[in-house]
């Protein structure tokens, strides 16, 4: 239990410049979307999925990225263009998390939104455990429908997260956190 908390305390995100591979085996994999799925979940809707990013597809969910991008950007400088074809490419893993919700008398569509956060945060605290460095960014490109087409998401799903897996390769920093004092107040 004690390791658990301490992850739990302890707990920061890789950014993905900062990784490397080897990303998770298949077992490793399978165990972070199990996790992933374990998450609370009114009424059992299941209002999320998943997408697996890796290898070559990494590659071509940037070509996506980058020819929306210049389309709506039309003067847009060909590095600007470039980088944005590498949104994906620096983590050796990157599980898109997908939310959509489901009419249902007693579960309003933001509790089931707030199931896919809670589902993209134990993806990052799954891999975490295993030893990877995680981060979870979206983008603009996480926000635009025509990424999203290109991407295969629904007309009626959307981008949660993007969790981006892989070997840290320094110490990560960590960012200040409020003190309690600040953020808590009793009934």
């Amino acid at each position: 239990m004690h390791d658990a908390i301490e992850l739990l305390k302890t707990r920061r995100s890789v950014k993905p410049r900062e990784m490397t591979g080897p990303g998770p085996s298949p077992a490793e994999l399978e165990t972070i979307l199990t996790i992933g799925a374990r998450v609370p979940d009114h009424g059992k809707l299941n209002p999320w999925r998943f997408i697996i990013f890796e290898g070559e597809a990494r590659m071509r969910a940037g070509e996506v990225i980058a020819c929306v991008f210049a389309r709506k950007k039309p003067g847009a400088a060909k590095a600007d263009i470039e980088l944005e074809g590498r949104r994906l490419t620096d983590a050796p893993l990157v599980i898109g998390v997908v939310s959509f919700t489901k009419w249902h008398p007693e579960v309003p569509a933001w509790e089931q939104e707030l199931s896919a956060g809670a589902s993209a945060m134990n993806i990052v605290t799954a891999a975490t455990a295993l030893g990877y460095g995680a981060c979870w960014l979206t983008g603009w490109f996480a926000f635009d429908r025509d990424v999203l087409d290109g991407l295969g998401l629904k007309a009626d799903e959307r981008l949660a997260a993007l969790v981006h897996i892989g070997k840290p390769t320094k110490q990560s920093e960590d960012r200040s956190r409020p003190a309690l004092s600040e953020i808590v107040t009793w009934f």
